[in-house]
């Protein structure tokens, strides 16, 4: 079982016996050790309350934000990246395309044969490989040398349905989930390794061509036609899906927003403006930061000691990776201060990361979730009705939203109340599994060397 799905699996379990607690406290509780229960609980409810006005003053902020990310780099902490994505799937694309998803300790290669308008995804077939540990600390040809091989002995099972025509190279894209410096559709400077990964020599080069010789050195004749994140993935995905996809939201282990911009409406980009007039934007909305934001010093102890302090605040609020680990802490706090648990501090509260989710928690972190996607939908003009309605989809992907029905429901319903019923009919959120592998083929399709004109 991966370490996401023992998460999960131990979701309900976790919010089960804090409920419990709950109860406990608030009807049963009497004496000094409950009375010190019940005041930490009120007072992490006061501190991490979201009343709709503050949710409104923090979509404001947001869309602040965006708009000076938008501006210049460095003008905000939403870095706003410019993703050279101008041409989103449309259902017209045909013919083969491969993607290669590499975000973590697994990566996965995947090819699809699209039919166009009428026959869509006539087929896909996919394969997972495992990165061996010491190839994420050794060098970068070693690495690039192991995807490169692992997705030629991928192509070598294509079937007769999956042939390529005489003469055409085979075109890939890349979902490439850590920081990178976007410097085209198909290239982008390494900022810095994440995820336990740290080959030094492969930051600051570029990792299209990185991983372009290294399919050379395999003899495999294949061009990388798109290099996105995972979240523009989602979007692409979703657009295929529905054309009045505009945004796409990752809430899972982390989380980020990705949506399509007027390009014209982006003054740092200096180049000419692309024929669709649009460009998707990555904004990196996870590293988004604000004094409107209900901060606690669970919160504020929990970004002083992680890997980046002072970094990805928005993030620690809301995604999965941290939402336990809040909670964990105010159990913890409980235990010390009223021997909530008996006399002795369970050892495993002591481990950082022990838990999963907290009904208060997590409810927070759906409410500026919420907020976020109100902020962006208020830069793009979207929550206010218009004549004719135009109808506005969020394609949505991540576990916390997709297996934590209590987190989703509640980004949901405090959508709604921000817009309001009128204008919350006209937005939809839908949930788009795999955005990150069959979104990057789509984006090959779209961005194609064959494409006409």
């Amino acid at each position: 079982m991966g370490r996401l799905a023992r998460v999960y699996a131990a979701v309900a379990v976790v919010v089960a016996a804090v409920a419990v607690a709950v109860v406990v406290v608030k009807r049963r509780g009497k004496g000094p050790k409950w009375g010190k229960v019940r005041a930490i609980f009120t007072d992490v409810e006061r501190k991490c309350a979201t009343p709709v006005a503050r949710l409104r003053q923090v979509a404001d902020a947001m869309a602040v934000e965006m708009h000076a990310g938008l501006a210049s780099d460095g003008g905000s902490k939403l870095k706003m990246l410019l993703s050279y994505v101008d041409n989103l799937p449309t259902g017209d694309e045909k013919g083969l395309f491969y993607a290669l998803d590499l975000g973590g300790t697994n990566f996965r290669v995947l090819r699809v044969l699209l039919g166009g308008k009428e026959g869509r995804v006539i087929k896909q077939e996919y394969e997972e490989v495992s990165i061996p540990p010491h190839l994420m600390l050794g060098g970068s040809h070693e690495l690039f040398d192991f995807i490169a091989a692992a997705l030629s002995r991928f192509v070598a099972t294509e079937g007769d349905e999956f042939r390529i025509p005489e003469g055409k190279q085979r075109e890939l894209g890349f979902t490439f989930s850590f920081p990178v410096k976007q410097l085209s559709i198909a290239s982008g400077i390494l900022i810095k390794w994440t995820k336990g990964f740290c080959i030094e020599e492969t930051v600051g080069e570029d990792v299209v061509a990185e991983l372009t010789k290294a399919m050379e050195r395999q003899g495999l004749n294949m061009r990388v036609t798109a290099l996105v994140n995972d979240t523009i993935g989602t979007l692409a995905g979703g657009r295929y899906e529905d054309s009045d996809v505009l945004v796409a939201v990752i809430l899972g282990t982390g989380t980020n927003a990705a949506y399509v911009e007027r390009a014209n409406a982006i003054p740092k980009w200096h180049g000419l403006l692309p024929k669709s007039g649009d460009m998707v934007i990555n904004m990196e909305w996870g590293n988004f930061k604000s004094s409107l934001l209900p901060l606690t010093e669970y919160d504020e102890a929990l970004d002083f000691e992680s890997l980046n302090p002072g970094e990805q605040i928005y993030e620690k609020l809301m995604s999965g990776m941290y939402l336990g680990e809040i909670v964990r802490r105010i159990l913890l706090r409980m235990a010390q201060e009223s021997s909530l648990f008996g006399e002795v501090v369970p050892q495993k509260l002591e481990i950082p990361f022990i838990l999963s989710i907290c009904d208060i928690v997590a409810q927070r972190g759906a409410r500026l979730a919420a907020a976020g996607i109100y902020g962006i939908l208020k830069k793009l003009g979207r929550d206010t009705v218009t004549s004719p309605k135009q109808r506005t989809v969020i394609a949505m992907d991540g576990g916390l939203y997709e297996h934590y029905s209590i987190f989703s429901e509640c980004v949901n319903n405090t959508l709604r109340n921000l817009l309001g019923e009128e204008i919350a009919g006209t937005v939809v959120i839908k949930l788009a599994n795999d955005g990150s592998g069959i979104g990057a083929a789509l984006l090959a399709a779209s961005h194609s060397q064959y494409l006409e004109g």
